[in-house]
């Protein structure tokens, strides 16, 4: 079964086309005008190329030793901005968002 799922990964255009290893793995694009990230998400049967990240902005990503109240209040707001969006899952772009840069 392994095998067959390697294969039919393989197989999709989709990942081809995004540049990406596999289904929902995201990876940066520095030379896109607008969005800093590309993912082919996938949730059952449902398939769909996401972009998302606005290019070029500073996040908080990892919470880190010693971070700065400023940062983690950066990054408190933007959960409670988004939580809604968050909340629907790996069809959404801003649950990428949230995994990959905050």
């Amino acid at each position: 079964m392994k095998k067959f799922k390697q294969f039919a990964e393989e197989k999709d255009p989709r990942l081809a086309r995004a540049g990406v290893k596999g289904f929902n793995k995201a990876k940066g694009t520095p030379s896109h005008p607008t969005k800093s990230h590309i993912v082919v998400a996938k949730d059952g049967d449902r398939v769909k190329t996401i972009r998302f990240g606005q290019q070029g902005a500073s996040t908080a990503g990892d919470p880190k030793k010693g971070e700065s109240d400023r940062m983690k209040a950066k990054r408190k707001s933007f959960k409670a901005r988004h939580g809604k969006n968050i909340a629907k899952g790996k069809m959404s772009a801003a649950y990428w968002a949230d995994k990959v840069k905050w």
